[in-house]
Order: structure tokens, then sequence, then C-alpha cells
């Protein structure tokens, strides 16, 4: 079975005598050893798939990893086996054990949206950038395991102390509406675990292997998790790369690899540096950026693939030059090689950055996809129907609640809901126990009421059809009932109302076939809702160039990479040049540089212009870093108008003969 593995990986693959940290560089083939290792447990080791779990980062990597492990398995013998996010995972232990942290079985998720809503309710007149920062505070102590009364003892000035008070009016919050946020799907559990030897000898005993995926991304309550779960026997499969660890702004904590070693003494660590992606020269210019930055694991990436090309470093004048070299490089080479599109990828620092390359490429009709668009469960229409659903599972969620009663419009005001949370906060209850409970006659005129009772009963007959029928069934009903479909082509024109419609019937056949495959109903099926992110469908990517930061593009691979605005301050980035943010940084271009498999281009400016001004700009300290094996291009004197003109006019015949050479 591990015939086709190197010594390194098979070492990874077969050590099961105490806990394993798999140092995985770029390209290593990390996937491949967990699934090897899931296969390997179950075939040569006798353990059940149902004892075995996997963790990983993304619902698509957690597909994969199942599906590779299943291929592996003969399908069958993959049944019962758990792969997927720490958040799905936690989602899994608070469900079961709701009871033991006052939450009901069917407790709400609120998504980003939803937060967003609390914290302008609880802290008024505040501007976005200050509920920004403190909403960022809050989700970072809740992912250090900082409580609210931890935090108001630790403040350091009062406006953090100010932060911990909203914080502590946050949690009583979502303890009214039973419901939880992203950070609490981690937090809550772990909490439980150790706290309660009962409910943590419980999951101990579910779990005979673990095996955790990017391991350099965890953040230290997701590492207090893999170390409750793991127990003394300590069975577990770190796999991880301390040089992608770029995460550090949302939680994410390198430190947990050195906690590894003091917590386990007896730990293992496997090296793969053997690297099946990319030519010895990219990964020479790899090596060098990496080994400026101090190392807890020495480790160095080598390739058998072939030298390959030097990494070409290409000056530009301005922005807009550096977006017309690399359209024009891109056709020209396209044409010359005759690939794919998807072989492509422009890769940059900041979103801000994707515009001049968007505008360039739209001008020469050459096809691309930027990743890290909406997901499909943040569209509108999707919300709308998605807010019904919480409500059927927990109608103490009043966000699902105020979203469901508005949408569509049934007459039912800001007046009306106003009184009915005036209300529901003398009564100390959810505004559908409000709407549904004695006295609230008394504070809303008779079609009101009317209008919100008829809701109330809408919602109680259906939550009664959701526990029993298929929930496809009862969706369908659902959405006749509320004429979602009428209030869409009513409010917008037709080919948006088309386009929306079209999304809340992909989102009806998936939620419906999750429900026949799975067995569940339309209550059980909620929560997994909130955990999703992107719906299957997804776009297309397979003829269109990648554009994408290099946050979005980590775990990619690309034949072409062009790698843009490499300069001081932009990466590094001008407020990450203290040291320890500096390292990250040169992670980040380790990572870009690490992207491509056949060749690598640079590209960075002599100026840019910032608003009305120009500002000169140097190239990035990590180029030099590099080494010296680069061929450098362009830097020529400022050119006339004239041969800005004669540019334009090389790309549109190249585009020219593109067409030509494709009919």
């Amino acid at each position: 079975m591990a015939h086709d593995l190197n010594a390194p990986q098979q070492e990874a693959v077969k050590y099961l005598d105490g806990p394993l940290l798999v140092l995985a560089g770029a390209g290593s083939g990390k996937t491949r050893v967990i699934t090897q290792k899931i296969a390997y447990l179950v075939d040569a080791c006798g353990y059940p798939p149902a004892r075995i779990t996997a963790i990983t980062f993304t619902n698509k990597a957690a597909r994969e990893m199942k599906a590779r492990a299943g291929q592996l398995l003969n399908g069958a013998a993959a049944s019962g086996l758990a792969v997927s996010t720490f958040h799905a995972l936690g989602m899994r232990i608070l469900r079961q054990e709701a009871r033991l942290l006052g939450l009901k079985p069917g407790f709400s998720i609120l998504d980003a949206s939803d937060t967003g809503g609390l914290f302008r309710e609880l802290m008024p007149g505040a501007d976005k950038v200050l509920l920004r920062v403190t909403q960022s505070r809050i989700s970072l102590w809740k992912n250090a395991l900082v409580d609210p009364a931890q935090a108001g003892r630790e403040a350091v000035d009062e406006r953090e102390g100010a932060t911990a008070r909203v914080y502590a009016a946050y949690e009583q919050t979502l303890r009214a509406y039973q419901a939880v946020d992203f950070d609490d799907l981690i937090r809550l559990p772990v909490r439980l675990l150790e706290s309660d030897a009962e409910a943590l000898a419980r999951w101990q005993a579910r779990i005979w292997h673990l095996l955790v995926d990017e391991y350099q991304d965890t953040n230290r309550c997701q590492y207090r998790l893999m170390k409750a779960l793991a127990g003394p026997r300590a069975a577990f499969t770190a796999v991880g790369d301390d040089d992608q660890s770029i995460y550090a702004w949302r939680g994410a904590d390198i430190g947990n690899i050195h906690l590894l070693r003091e917590d386990y003494p007896a730990l293992r660590v496997v090296k793969l540096e053997q690297n099946y992606r990319s030519t010895a020269r990219i990964l020479t210019a790899a090596n060098a950026v990496i080994a400026h930055n101090p190392k807890v694991f020495e480790k160095k990436l080598w390739s058998d693939l072939g030298h390959g090309d030097a990494v070409r470093v290409q000056v530009c004048r301005d922005g807009e030059h550096e977006a017309e070299w690399v359209a024009s490089r891109l056709l020209a080479h396209q044409m010359q090689r005759g690939g794919k599109w998807s072989d492509y990828a422009i890769l940059y620092r900041g979103n801000f950055q994707a515009r001049a390359f968007e505008e360039m490429l739209r001008n020469h009709k050459i096809p691309y996809v930027l990743s890290g668009g909406q997901s499909f469960f943040d569209k509108t229409e999707i919300k709308d129907i998605t807010s019904y659903l919480r409500l059927l599972g927990n109608p103490e969620d009043d966000p699902a609640f105020i979203r469901a009663i508005t949408t569509p419009k049934r007459g039912i005001g800001g007046a009306t809901l106003e009184a009915l949370g005036r209300h529901a906060g003398t009564r100390h209850t959810s505004l559908f126990g409000a709407a549904t409970g004695v006295g609230i006659e008394q504070h809303l005129n008779a079609r009101a009421l009317d209008a919100v009772r008829e809701f109330c009963r809408f919602i109680v007959r259906m939550e009664q059809r959701a526990a029993r029928e298929p929930a496809r069934q009862v969706l369908e009903d659902l959405l006749r009932a509320i004429d979602y479909e009428r209030s869409l082509f009513e409010a917008l024109d037709v080919r948006e109302a088309e386009a929306k419609w079209s999304n809340v019937r992909d989102f009806v056949e998936w939620l419906g076939r999750k429900g026949d495959e799975e067995g569940r109903n339309l209550l059980e099926l909620t929560q997994s809702i909130a955990l999703a992110t992107l719906l299957d469908k997804g776009e297309d990517n397979s003829h269109a160039v990648q554009l994408a930061t290099l946050h979005a593009a980590k775990g990619l691979e690309f034949r072409f990479v062009f790698l843009v605005g490499v300069e001081e301050g932009v990466l590094p980035h001008r407020e990450s040049l203290e040291p320890a943010r500096l390292e990250e940084e040169r992670r980040l271009m380790y990572v870009g540089i690490t992207r491509a498999r056949m060749e690598l281009t640079l590209t960075h400016c002599q100026k840019r212009r910032t608003g009305r001004e120009w500002r000169a700009c140097e190239p990035s300290r990590f180029i030099a870093e590099m080494g010296g094996d680069l061929r450098r291009t362009g830097g020529e004197a400022p050119p006339q108008a004239e041969d800005k003109q004669a540019g334009r006019e090389r790309l549109a015949r190249f585009r020219a003969l593109l067409d030509t050479h494709q009919g």
C-alpha cells in the first residue's frame, strides 16, 4: 500500500508509538500521507473507521480528504470515518453535549452578519471601524480562551475595559438567544472537556487516532481541543509547515509548534522535504528567502523535477505598465505554449492590487476568476430562506425572527417590531415568546397583532412538519406559502430576480439531496447549513486565469505564476515591519514562490500613484534575499506617450494572433 511513498512519508504513515509532528514542506505530499495513514490504520492495524478522526480547515479540503481515503479503502470500509473542519467537530460535540452547557440541541449558529447586527445594537453610535476592532478583539479573546471577567481584569486601558464590558453583554445576548458564534463552536467544547471528566472520557474513547492537517494554522483554542481529545495516550498525527504559517491576524499561533515539543517530550518529528511540485531553481529561491527566519526545526526543500528556468524579476514603470506587461506576457506565453488559461495565476499581497489587472484582462478578453468571491451562503436570497430554517430550529433566535417576519414584506414594520422588542425586554423573553405570550395585545393594534400571530402560527405549523416530513417537501411548501418567488419578481428587474430564484432552487435541491442521502430532517440539517461555506456547484475555473491574494492562494499550485507588486510597503506590508510580523510577511513571500511549478515571474514598480500623488517605490527586501540566480529585465527610462500607444498596439496584435491561433 505504501510502496509508492518515499522513506520519510512511509515513516510518517507507520509511526504509531506516540505523538507525531510531520513537518510537511510545500508540495511534499502531505494530504497523501494523511489519507495513506488513515488506510494503514484501518487495513493494517484493524482500527474501525469510526474511531479515526481527521481535522482540516475548510469544507472543501475535508470533502477531498474523505473522498481520497474512501478510494484507498474501497468506499464501504470508509463509512463512519470522521473527516471534518475544527468547527464541524466542535458543532458535533456541542449538539451531543448541549445540555451540559445550558444549550438546547436546536441552538442557532450566528454568522458574521448576525453578530455584526448584535454589536451595532450593543454599541449604538459606534462607527464601522470601532465595531470591527471590537468584534475582532472579542474574537481573539475567545480564541485565546479568555472570558469576559478575565478580559476585564487584564484590560490595560479604558478602551480595552470598555471592550471587555461589550464582551460581557454580547455573551449574555448569545445565551438569551440560545445561540453561539463561530468562535464558540471550539471554545465551548474546550471548556466542557476541560471541566467535565465524564464528557472528556466519552470523547476520548471515541477517538483512537486523531489526525490534524494544516497544524500551523491552529489557534490556542484549537490546540487545547486537540490536546483534550488526544488525552494521555497522545495518539495523534499533526501535519503542518511552520514556514507556511500566515494567519496570525486571525488568531493562528505559530507557537503551537513550540508547545508540542514542550507538552510532549516524546514527540517524534518527521520532515517531508522532497517537493513534487516545483523545479529546483524555484525551490532554491524559496529556501533562500525563508532561511532569514529563525527556525524551530530546520528543513530544506529539494526536487528532482529538473533545474528549470531562472526566476524572472521584471521592473515596471508604474502600476498601469505592470498590468499591461503581465497581460502582454500572458498572451504571448499562452499562444506559444498552447496551454490552458488555468495554468496561470496572478498573485498579490492585497485585494486593492487586483483592479488594474482585472481591467487589463477584461480589455483583452482574457478569462479570469477572482478568488475569495462572495460565498453562496452569504447571498441575500439564501440568507432570507435560512432565517426561516433557523427559526424553525430555535424560536429564541431573534435575528432570524426579525429577518423572516419582514421577508417578504407582510405589513409588519419597524414600529411593530420596536413595540414587540420593548415588550420582550420587559418580560425577559425572545421576540417569538413575546409575540405568542400574554400581554402583547396591549402594545400592538389589532391589525399588527393579527399579522404577527399569523406568522408565529405558520412557524409552529412548519416546525411540526419539519420534524417529521422529508426536508425537500417542507422547504418547497414553505417557499410556496411565503410566495418568495413572486416577491423577488415584484421587487427586482427580471434578470436579477431570475438569478436569485435560480440560486434558491439550487439551495433547495442541495438541501433536499443532503436530507435524502443523510436521512436527516430539516431541523437536523439547519445547523449544518450555518457551517457550509460554498455550494458544491461553485464556479468553473478550468478555463480562467486565477487572480488571488497570497493568503487565498495557499494550498493551490499553478504551472506559471506572476507574483506582482513585490515592493517595500506592499510585501512586506508597511504596517508589518517589526520582527514578528516581518517574519510572517516573509512566510507569505515563501508561500507565493512555492505556488509555482515551472515558471515564476516577480514584478515591481519604480513608482505608483496613490490618489493624485506619485510615490517612488523600492523593490522588496525579499527579492535580494532570494539569492543571485535571478533574471532581471525592464527598468528602462520612462516612455513617451507614443511608446505607450505602441505597447497597446503590440498587445492588440497578440490578441489578434491568439484569436487566429485558437480559431
